[in-house]
């Protein structure tokens, strides 16, 4: 009798044992965490400057006037494409109108004037010669014909001073472009040196980067330079046109333009960007970089994760240095040829057991 229950318990006692051992498993591989690893020479590099700047047009202007009057005419909106020549803005020039029509009434009593004058002294220089007339009655008469053609002079000169002041009353396109601002609208009064309309020339841009001194000299002139667009995470091809002399004006940061090449990408004025000059004027070194997303933060400390020998994460805090687009630099705390974790399949903290790739 006592055999009969003796099987049946020593079955669940087995099958117990069996599911506790799939259970433990089950339990041992959950704690081990796939991780993907990256070793540090894999990113030596030749050093490089990186600084921030944004795109402009190469070709822009920001058009004002000289003289002070309301507007009375906008024909032109933002984005509107502008050829050459075209009117912008008009400004009331009623009294520019008024002294015109002065200026043309005395050029032609002045052209009338010396008309006479003319026929005057080509008669007494006839008679001059034929011994007719006197050298002072000569002389006279061609200081008057001297006179009177200076006085014509002088009027043409008032007219093209009045057409030079209608050019800032009817304000037109310097080029062609794109109306990329307008400041005023009808009824405005526009002031000498006030922005009226901004207009640019698509298609060709340039970055403005600024430079700090310490680096300023190690820029040359022609060298090429990668430009990361942050907006649209497009790399641009570009070469430096111009690296100032002086931060006089810019408060110790130096200017410098770089010429952007051809793109088919979305790039407008105003984007900003990440500028990578290379250090043509140094050797070659390999800097331990590593990439930014690998990172570990907490609180003011940064680290990474590696492996230890025991198949374990480890987590290691870092001195950092410059950073390089996407990349930053390493000062200590990680040697080359070391490996960190760059991904994991889990939460990676002290001590978990961590699987290789």
């Amino acid at each position: 009798m006592k055999t009969k229950y003796i099987i049946p318990l020593l079955a669940i006692s087995f099958i117990t044992f069996s599911c506790g051992n799939d259970e433990n498993k089950t339990i041992t591989d959950k704690a081990s965490i796939s991780v993907k690893v990256k070793a540090v020479n894999d990113n030596s590099k030749s050093s490089f400057i990186t600084t921030s700047g944004t795109i402009q047009a190469v070709k822009s202007a920001n058009l004002s006037t000289r003289m002070m009057g309301y507007v009375t005419n906008t024909p032109v909106n933002v984005g509107d494409k502008v050829k050459q020549g075209q009117l912008l803005v008009v400004i009331n020039n009623s009294d520019l109108q008024a002294k015109l029509s002065q200026v043309n009434a005395s050029i032609n009593e002045a052209n009338a004037a010396f008309t006479n004058a003319e026929k005057d002294y080509n008669r007494y220089k006839n008679l001059f010669a034929e011994n007719s007339a006197s050298q002072k009655e000569f002389d006279d008469m061609t200081a008057h014909y001297n006179m009177a053609k200076a006085r014509l002079e002088g009027a043409k000169q008032m007219k093209n001073e009045v057409d030079a002041q209608f050019t800032y009353a009817n304000i037109r396109a310097p080029f062609d472009g794109v109306v990329t601002g307008r400041f005023v609208k009808n009824g405005d009064m526009a002031n000498p040196g006030m922005p009226l309309i901004a207009l640019e020339a698509p298609g060709n841009f340039e970055v403005i980067a600024m430079v700090p001194e310490s680096n300023i000299s190690e820029i040359i002139s022609g060298s090429e330079v990668n430009v990361l667009v942050k907006s649209i995470n497009k790399t641009v091809k570009g070469k430096v046109t111009e690296v100032s002399s002086s931060a006089k004006n810019t408060g110790g940061q130096f200017l410098v333009k770089v010429a952007l090449e051809k793109t088919d990408a979305s790039i407008l004025s105003g984007m900003f960007v990440t500028a990578q000059f290379s250090q043509e004027t140094q050797e070659k070194t390999n800097a331990v970089l590593i990439p930014v997303e690998a990172l570990v933060t907490k609180g003011q400390l940064s680290g990474v994760y590696t492996v230890s020998e025991s198949n374990t994460a480890l987590l290691r805090w870092l001195r950092l240095g410059r950073t390089f687009g996407d990349q930053i630099e390493v000062l200590s705390g990680l040697n080359a040829n070391e490996s960190y974790i760059i991904s994991a399949d889990g939460k990676l903290y002290n001590g978990v057991k961590v699987t290789i790739q």
